[in-house]
């Protein structure tokens, strides 16, 4: 049986996500389209392009993630260094490192530009900050000039996971023909960074299309697997400036996992308890990591063993009447995430 996944970004807590697709795989589902944020895309990405749940555990088995906080030497004197790259860079670390890492993964499998895939297989979220507008990648990349089905998944993905102030953002530069009339040389170029700053859990992402399916009764149900639990076992040890600015990043992000899931969308999201495990932990020891990995398996196999179609019919039904009524899916919120960012 298809289904359709919607993966919640959460940085190093994403290892849970991989346990999850792993019972997915061991209890006889299989992934037709996917999308994820953050951490989310990284997994989304992967399964996208191929990888079995086994690679998957390789993969993380075999991937130090501290060395994606890659910086050049001179950026590395204490306090200078670090606050000095984030005036310069607009980040404390390069992005460079995850993206050539995703890069080599994808290409294992042959998969480097969105055109590799089929259309609609992969979609991910990240937030331009200089538009003040959602994404959803690869086609709201046409808004810039871009050719979506040349776009790169790995430079996506790396929009994606680009922490605010944590990582550098990305930075493109529009086409001129996507150019408005009476912009500037400098409003060509578009700040981009992590999806999680607008929507950490696209749950709504294929909400639509399910709509129009149900209609004909060929319905994909969507799944979402949410990583619960704020990452508050251990405070964050606040010694300067750098330090302040990393717990503000965890506890921004972290606060995503403390939002309400409302009734309507607890009959499709997997809970993955993430053990008191923050977003920026880099340094995580091999038995936190399977601990993590352990906990997504749990929690996905707990949810498809209860979980049943008939039901979800029923509650699509309940939730979702009609695509084209006020409370459809075509018309709720839940559907259509804000394309701009509201100023407070």
């Amino acid at each position: 049986m298809k289904i359709n996944a919607v993966f919640e970004g959460g940085g190093v807590k994403g290892i849970g996500l991989a346990g999850a697709v792993a019972a997915v795989e061991q209890l006889g589902y299989e992934f037709n389209q996917v999308a994820g944020t953050s951490s989310g895309s990284i997994v989304a990405s992967l399964v996208a392009a191929g990888y079995r749940a086994g690679e998957l555990k390789e993969v993380i088995e075999g991937t130090p993630f501290r060395s994606f906080l890659h910086r050049a030497p001179v950026f590395n004197l204490k306090w200078v260094g670090p606050l000095t790259r984030l005036f310069v860079k607009q980040g404390l670390y390069s992005g460079d490192r995850l993206e050539h890492w995703i890069y080599q993964l994808l290409l294992a499998k042959g998969i480097r530009t969105f055109g590799d895939l089929e259309k609609d297989q992969l979609r991910i979220i990240a937030s331009d900050i200089s538009g003040r507008r959602l994404l959803v990648l690869p086609d709201d990349i046409a808004h810039y000039g871009i050719d979506p089905r040349r776009f790169l998944v790995a430079k996506a993905v790396r929009m994606s996971s680009a922490i605010p102030y944590f990582f550098d953002p990305v930075i493109i530069r529009k086409k001129a023909a996507a150019r408005k009339p009476g912009e500037s040389f400098a409003d060509g170029f578009i700040f981009i960074v992590d999806g999680a700053l607008l929507s950490n859990f696209p749950l709504w992402i294929f909400d639509r299309m399910e709509a129009s399916a149900a209609a004909s009764r060929q319905i994909i149900p969507t799944i979402g697997f949410q990583l619960v639990g704020r990452g508050a076992g251990v405070p964050n040890r606040i010694r300067g400036p750098v330090t302040m600015m990393r717990a503000l990043f965890s506890t921004m992000l972290d606060a995503h996992d403390e939002r309400y899931i409302q009734e309507q969308n607890r009959f499709r999201t997997v809970k993955i308890p993430t053990l008191g495990v923050s977003v920026t932990d880099f340094d995580l020891t091999d038995r936190q990591s399977q601990e993590l990995y352990d906990s997504g398996h749990r929690a996905a196999l707990s949810f498809f063993q209860k979980w049943k179609l008939d039901e979800y019919k029923q509650h699509w039904t309940k939730f979702y009447p009609r695509a084209d009524s006020p409370s459809g899916p075509g018309n709720h919120p839940a559907a259509e995430e804000p394309k701009t960012i509201v100023r407070v």
